[in-house]
């Protein structure tokens, strides 16, 4: 069995259609994430009390099991939830009127959350404490303090995890199609099933995810060294 070359240059700009849906789920659940994991990051910091174990358990949950796993809980659960809201509050909401695209950022998001609270919270730790101490006595208000010295620091020693963790949103994007999302993967099995060319479809969506690492490495690559001038500095 040979490879078709002429199959792959002509449905590789078919598959190359899923690209903004993958990145799409990417781009948002990697921001909401972030913002979701700063705050909890900042409450597990200060030790809030109960809201802290909360966020403890919330972490282990998503961090310790599958995310496939996570998305078949949402995605057969929320028709559920929705049904026994109906019936508890006397609701009319529709159990199929959440898409499969809006379950899959939510999932992602919370997952993506999970582990950039744990990126973020040594972040924080990275901060130097004697530089919030000279803004408080300088008179910076505490939010002035978080918002100006201590996030965009922690930012700045997270990025390399960060953008870990970006590409790892890129390639688990690849199980949306599970859930009906027309992906890149799932854009790339209705081909191989319809022409029967398997080897060259995963060959062409390997490459493209591939690509996409690539390039992203070398964007969060810059950027960190771009902001480690600032921040190591001597």
């Amino acid at each position: 069995m040979s490879i078709d070359f002429p199959f792959m240059y002509e449905h590789v700009g078919d598959i190359l259609k899923g690209v903004p849906t993958t990145l799409l789920i990417a781009v948002i659940s990697m921001v909401f994430g972030l913002v979701i994991g700063t705050i909890f990051a900042l409450i597990r910091k200060r030790k809030v009390p109960v809201i802290n174990q909360v966020i403890v358990v919330f972490v282990s949950f998503f961090r310790s099991t599958p995310l496939i796993v996570q998305l078949f809980a949402f995605y057969y659960g929320t028709p559920v939830l929705i049904e026994w809201l109906n019936k508890v509050w006397q609701l009319s909401l529709d159990p199929d009127g959440v898409s499969s695209l809006t379950i899959v950022l939510f999932v992602f998001t919370l997952h993506s959350a999970a582990y950039l609270t744990e990126v973020m919270r040594s972040g924080l730790k990275s901060v130097d404490d004697s530089q919030i101490e000279a803004a408080i006595t300088v008179g910076l208000r505490r939010q002035h303090i978080l918002m100006r010295i201590v996030i965009p620091q922690a930012l700045g020693y997270a990025i390399p995890n960060l953008g870990n963790q970006f590409i790892a949103l890129i390639k688990g994007t690849a199980i949306a199609f599970v859930v009906q999302v027309t992906e890149i993967l799932a854009i790339s099995q209705i081909i191989a099933n319809d022409g029967y060319r398997f080897v060259e479809v995963y060959i062409i969506a390997s490459v493209i995810y591939w690509i996409m690492a690539l390039f992203f490495e070398w964007v969060f690559g810059k950027m960190e060294a771009r902001v480690g001038k600032y921040l190591y500095q001597t």
